[in-house]
């Protein structure tokens, strides 16, 4: 059985105003790709960002590896949490080499995970198209090797052969590595493919979850009640 690393509790949280999520009960095991779905302005997010202690809960309890967690982001990235924001964070004027040494990764893990990116190795990031900078983003976070990764928004703006490749990838490195994923996700129908379990959000809250089969074999009814 594969062993919970991070989980929420109850978590709500916001930003001033007033919870924009509320009751979350969440969890992410080891080898496991998570997909959380929802409409624009479900809350998915700032899910993510409470997850990672970049916003603070205002109710509820975050645990990692089973112990109550309550410090920031930079604090859980020393355990092993990685988080991909949906502005990719690249560096545009620095080549594809720099940008993953930049990172602190297993540079030969990066390319293996995807080798066309190895002739582009001296190329300025900038030049990149929006696919190549997205696999070079999700190649640098897996090569960090984290325990946990939160990635926002993957196939963001992405032609679809390129939103193959990078959930292709993302789930062989989920298999081969045995690291817990959480990717926030609009394309419905191709992320529970490969998924293992999924969370439904509407309105900041979680109204359905399941195996990815299941969620799957619903999703008219989802995208029309909550996503469509």
């Amino acid at each position: 059985m594969t062993s919970e690393l991070l989980s929420a509790k109850g978590l709500s949280a916001g930003y001033g105003s007033g919870p924009v999520i509320r009751d979350i009960d969440l969890e992410i095991r080891q080898g496991e790709l998570v997909a959380l779905i929802g409409a624009n302005g479900a809350g998915k997010s700032t899910t993510l960002l409470a997850l990672a202690g970049a916003v603070k809960p205002s109710s509820g309890q975050l645990l990692w590896e089973g112990s109550p967690v309550d410090e920031p982001l930079h604090k859980r990235a020393r355990r092993g949490l990685a988080l991909v924001t949906d502005d990719r964070a690249l560096f545009m004027r620095l080549s594809v080499l720099d940008n993953l040494l930049v990172g602190r990764c297993d540079v030969d893990q990066a390319f293996t995970i995807f080798p066309e990116l190895r002739p582009l190795a001296s190329r300025k990031t900038g030049l990149l198209s929006g696919g190549e900078q997205q696999m070079l983003t999700l190649a640098r976070a897996i090569a960090r090797r984290p325990k946990v990764l939160l990635f926002d928004e993957l196939s963001l703006g992405l032609a679809p052969l390129a939103v193959q490749r990078l959930f292709a990838a993302l789930h062989d490195a989920v298999q081969t590595l045995g690291i817990g994923v959480l990717v926030v996700e609009q394309h419905v129908t191709q992320i529970l493919k490969v998924a293992t379990r999924a969370y439904v959000m509407s309105r900041g809250e979680i109204v359905l979850s399941g195996t990815a089969q299941e969620i799957l074999a619903r999703r008219d009814e989802i995208q029309s009640a909550y996503i469509g």
